[in-house]
């Protein structure tokens, strides 16, 4: 495994993040694996090298939150690895359970701990831009967070360029704890964070940990078969993401090198956006252990000029989604 700075943070992460999202209740999404079945992945995960982990409390409804934490403590140190997790969405329902005031800020890092069981959060994310709360008192209560050690950074999800750099903004005029990454949509099929944010990022020492990097499976599989597994073939959501008429000519590129490198479509696939520029780990999903072998083998493959070239040629610019 490699590793590298999370953003111009003293933080070592790996090149790869474990996507904790498909672990907790299948009852939740039916493609959700449980514990038992999530064992194995979290165990072959860290005998690789990941040492960074991934989930947000509105995953199976806190459920995936208590697996993460059994899973780890059952295979690592807490101390060896770097847990984060998200708060905006409701876990429950009631007014103020959900969105990034104070209050809510507060009662769900208590809850994540609980659910964790740890005593601190490595890397504490905003899981959406709040349109109904003040952004300053949404940094004033994640910095509380942060001086009461409960958490030990921040970081942010998929928002518009100028909200992040508004929240950047409002951090340093209050001297408080400003965010250190940006987890935002960003793969193959949707390069629209090349236009504003990924650029920002980059200018101010902001990593980036793309979600999606395979965009839901659809960079793993030919155009024909783009939408042939349990969860492609009720995911209406991919469809509005990924289903647009110069998707398939860009999925016949990563199929034509794939073939051609005699390796899976997924490593061309995130081989690509781990030499991104600013990408410091993608989050990847794994239901099937092919799907982490993947993976870890991407780490080391890179690719030739023309490849990438072949591979970015059919792109078109795209309505912003994936944070609507």
């Amino acid at each position: 495994m490699e590793y590298t700075r999370l953003g111009s943070t003293g933080l070592s992460v790996s090149r790869l993040a474990l996507g904790m999202m498909s672990y907790g209740d299948p009852g939740w999404r039916n493609w959700v694996l449980p514990e038992e079945e999530a064992r194995p992945f979290v165990r072959r995960a860290v005998e690789a090298g990941i040492n960074f982990f991934d989930t947000a409390d509105m995953y199976s409804r806190g459920v995936s939150e208590e697996v993460t934490g059994r899973l780890l403590k059952e295979f690592t140190r807490r101390d060896d690895v770097v847990l984060a997790t998200k708060v905006f969405f409701p876990v429950e329902e009631g007014p103020n359970r959900r969105g990034l005031n104070r209050k809510h800020i507060f009662a769900a890092v208590t809850d994540s701990l609980r659910r964790l069981d740890v005593d601190y959060i490595d890397l504490y994310q905003i899981h959406r831009w709040d349109y109904h709360t003040p952004i300053e008192e949404t940094m004033e209560a994640l910095h509380d967070v942060v001086k009461a050690g409960h958490v030990r950074y921040i970081g942010a999800s998929s928002m518009f360029a100028r909200q992040f750099a508004r929240a950047l903004h409002v951090a340093e005029r209050a001297g408080t704890t400003r965010f250190v990454s940006m987890q935002n949509h960003y793969n193959l099929l949707y390069r629209e964070e090349e236009r504003e944010m990924n650029p920002l990022c980059r200018e101010e020492g902001i990593g980036l940990l793309p979600w999606s990097p395979l965009a839901r499976g659809y960079l793993t599989r030919p155009p024909d078969r783009k939408e042939a597994t349990p969860r492609g073939q009720v995911d209406d959501y991919a469809r509005r993401l990924y289903s647009y008429p110069e998707a398939d000519r860009i999925l016949e590129a990563v199929g034509s090198v794939s073939e051609a490198r005699g390796v899976s479509r997924a490593q061309v696939a995130l081989a690509w956006l781990l030499a991104r520029p600013g990408v410091t780990a993608p989050i990847i999903g794994a239901t099937k252990m092919a799907h982490l072998e993947d993976a870890l083998a991407a780490v080391t493959l890179e690719l030739e000029a023309g490849e990438i070239q072949a591979l970015e040629a059919s792109y078109v610019p795209r309505p912003v989604l994936g944070h609507h």
